[in-house]
């Protein structure tokens, strides 16, 4: 995969090969994938807990939901204090994913790590759910931050529910009724998009790298920043210098309203952009790619991000940090 967003997990790769060296080395893989299906025949049989992983935390807290008590979910990146950028699996992670009766990733180049090491520890009960794959999307498809795309995750947990009831399927009105829940519960981030888009149709907005690009298409803001810009700041390259003269100029001369940055990947760069945006009176708002773990829920998380837009718009009041 040649894409931008291959590229963007670049630091991954050497990290989770080493880790499948290490775990087939010890033996872990058939003495794990031994475990998970006894486990998977037992959760089958419609008794004991299914063991499920999610890549990101974001994908982990919705199959909680969906699976309530009849899940034990672990999600392998959950610290939003991490630059998911440079994230390396461990051997504890392995072995999650081993062990693991389902699997949630993203896809899209972000977490390869995943697919090295599910082949590391091959099992042919587990079930592998890639997101990218689930929404038909290909290879070339240049921003992986899925989940912030308003139909991403409503696909995501409707193909949980069918995959939990496959694992156990006299619980399967079970799921599918934390389906409706989790559905119904998605309403008040979709109204809040429809209002900011209304309030402020085609507001210009200027941004680091594409973290929450697909929000703020849905909400209708025109993104200012030039897509190579942000191509570049997420795989860890300078950008031009004609690209950053111009995105100096959105700030210098007050062409956008607001300024967006990855709130946990800073560096000397962003840093410069974050003191140009309030010299010049342009609120600024720390998005995450990570769901911060302070009693967010997927849906609280990105509804709070859509109301940090909002009063960045409304009243010129920055939140980098929710």
């Amino acid at each position: 995969m040649t894409t931008q967003a291959a590229l963007f997990r670049r630091g991954t790769a050497a990290g989770a090969t080493a880790i499948a060296v290490a775990l087939l080395g010890a033996g872990c893989s058939s003495s794990a994938g031994a475990a998970t299906s006894a486990a998977g025949a037992e959760a089958g049989s419609g008794s004991g807990t299914i063991t499920v992983v999610g890549a990101e935390n974001e994908y982990a807290n919705v199959i909680a939901q969906i699976g309530g008590k009849y899940v034990r979910t672990d999600a392998v990146m959950s610290d939003p204090n991490t630059d998911p950028h440079t994230f390396e699996a461990s051997p504890a992670v392995a072995q999650e994913v081993s062990s693991a009766q389902l699997v949630v990733q993203n896809g899209v180049g972000y977490d390869t790590f995943m697919n090295t090491i599910e082949k590391a520890a091959p099992n042919s009960s587990r079930k592998v759910l890639d997101v990218q794959n689930l929404l038909g999307l290909p290879d070339s498809t240049a921003n992986p931050h899925l989940w912030y795309q308003p139909t991403t995750m409503p696909a995501v947990a409707r193909a949980v529910a069918a995959d939990l009831a496959q694992i156990r399927p006299a619980d399967a009105s079970y799921f599918q009724a934390n389906l409706g829940t989790f559905d119904n519960s998605l309403a008040p981030w979709n109204q809040a998009i429809a209002a900011l888009r209304a309030a402020h149709p085609n507001t210009p907005v200027a941004t680091t790298e594409p973290v929450a690009d697909y929000m703020l298409q849905a909400a209708g803001t025109d993104n200012l920043t030039p897509w190579s810009f942000q191509a570049d700041i997420m795989n860890g390259v300078d950008p031009s210098p004609q690209d950053v003269t111009l995105q100096d100029s959105l700030f210098t001369r007050h062409k956008v309203k607001i300024f967006l940055y990855n709130q946990q990947v800073t560096d000397a760069l962003t840093q410069k952009f974050l003191n140009l945006a309030k010299q010049n009176g342009i609120p600024v708002v720390g998005v995450y790619e990570t769901m911060p773990t302070d009693g967010y829920t997927y849906q609280s998380w990105m509804l709070a991000e859509v109301d940090a837009v909002d009063k960045a718009l409304s009243t010129g009041q920055s939140t980098e940090k929710l």
